[in-house]
């Protein structure tokens, strides 16, 4: 069977919460701790190691862009995607072979990281933070794919909920684990065993089967223009091999979404660009909103931190349901009515003041909302790409996800200043408004629950 098309009718509650059990999504949970993990290694904790060793502020600033691989992983996503790797892909298959590959390259890296002093030889831990940084952005694009290929797509959603609740326990070892091992240690332990614990993604990747998939008709089409098109030109050798190579991998994974969705392509692509805006919008000054109001830093830390953190991963795992039990489409409408709405919330505790219940409340709607919006939307952009081009094309989406937000948010500060706390948290609810549109829009066009995903063969459990 080379498409799949999800059934109209929707699974009851037991059978929904079954999708839990399944083998993959299972497997999903320590994929996403190996992906979480190499984060804050190269980000917070590392700026925090640096300082602690006395390196200059200016330096930190400087080393801290290495981070920035995981923005530009778009330029080799097509690599990822259709460049086989000596050895290692016949013996794993694509997918598991350049996770395994960026696995070893992550280990490696936080291995020299922990074996250099930055005293001595800081141009030496620049090098291995580079490469530690080009690695995890690297297994993010595998195992994005991954996860899109393994399963159906009102599975989906429940491997983004695994996936997110991996990630954010790697976050905790990284971030509050590796500062504990460094306080009864030294750095150089703490960086050594998160190295070792890179571990649990080896095995992992070791473990599970790769997915299997084929190329679609209408993708076989669209690739052999690409053959008659050479065949009318003059390129042979090197020049024909690479030519081909470079259409098929980074031209064809936007000529098949575009030939796919037709006009409704710009609608889709704004659609992702907005979603997320309302959140991004105010996440920057959720922080400083918290310390203006009179909270202390304990309270700040127990409630939006670790409660905030458990809310997340609550919201993850029942967004993960109401996929598997409603379907993409409805809880893209919903999920984007939640965001204004819970934002709103904190406009509210703006006029209480620093009181703990209004505190817990406003957290508790907003991260349990948030957490099911990053399973249904994940489930989404999962749904839009062609297993062909399925770490680029995802790649693209991921990238345009954040882009507008990010932009829009180093304006928050002044916006805040300027018209206060309560009518800025309702600002950050207005500029959610055009993404509730978009989705009723979207479900009209370009129904994700409805449209054929191409390429995916199965939905084995291994």
């Amino acid at each position: 069977m080379s498409t799949e098309v999800v059934p109209e009718h929707r699974r009851d509650w037991r059978s929904a919460l079954s999708v839990y059990r399944h083998p993959r999504v299972i497997g999903m949970l320590f994929l996403g701790f190996a992906a979480g993990l190499p984060l804050l290694l190269v980000g917070g904790t590392f700026t925090a190691w640096l300082r602690d060793l006395g390196v200059e502020l200016a330096a930190i600033g400087f080393l801290s862009w290495v981070g920035m691989a995981h923005s530009i992983k778009i330029f080799w996503a097509p690599v990822v995607d259709r460049m086989p790797l000596p050895f290692l892909t016949r013996l794993l298959g694509r997918r598991r072979a350049w996770m395994i590959l960026a696995q070893g390259v992550i280990a490696l890296g936080l291995l020299g990281i922990a074996l250099t002093d930055p005293r001595e030889q800081l141009w030496l831990v620049a090098v291995w933070a580079v490469l530690t940084a080009f690695g995890s952005a690297t297994q993010d694009i595998a195992i994005d794919a991954y996860r899109i290929e393994a399963v159906s797509r009102d599975r989906q959603g429940a491997m983004a909920a695994s996936y997110i609740f991996g990630y954010r326990v790697a976050l905790l070892a990284a971030g509050a684990g590796a500062l504990h091992l460094a306080a009864v240690g030294d750095w150089s332990l703490s960086y050594g065993v998160m190295a070792a614990l890179m571990a649990v993604g080896v095995i992992t990747t070791l473990i599970i089967r790769e997915p299997e998939v084929i190329i679609d008709g209408g993708t076989r089409q669209l690739e052999q223009r690409v053959v008659d098109y050479l065949d009318r030109t003059r390129h042979r050798g090197w020049r024909r091999r690479f030519t081909a190579w470079f259409i098929s991998a980074v031209v064809c994974p936007f000529a098949d979404f575009w030939h796919r969705y037709g006009r409704t392509a710009l609608l889709v692509l704004l659609f992702v660009a907005l979603f997320r805006i309302s959140d991004i919008f105010m996440g920057v000054m959720a922080n400083p909103f918290y310390l203006d109001l009179g909270f202390t830093k304990t309270e700040i830390a127990n409630v939006a931190a670790a409660f905030g953190l458990a809310m997340t991963l609550t919201g993850a795992a029942l967004g993960g349901l109401l996929v598997m039990r409603f379907g993409i489409t409805r809880m893209l409408i919903a999920t984007a009515c939640l965001a204004p709405l819970t934002n709103l919330t904190f406009s509210w505790l703006a006029g209480l003041g620093p009181e703990l219940y209004g505190l817990v409340f406003a957290i508790m709607a907003d991260n349990i909302s948030g957490g099911v919006a990053i399973s249904v939307f994940i489930a989404y952009l999962s749904s839009l790409t062609n297993s062909a081009y399925t770490a680029t094309q995802y790649a693209l989406f991921s990238s345009i996800m954040t882009l507008p937000g990010q932009f829009l948010a180093g304006f928050t500060g002044l916006l805040a200043e300027q018209v206060g706390w309560v009518w800025f948290f309702v600002s950050s609810a207005l500029v959610g408004l055009p993404a509730i549109v978009l989705a009723v829009l979207i479900a009209r066009l370009a129904n994700p629950d409805r449209m054929v995903r191409p390429g995916r063969l199965d939905d084995g459990d291994g």
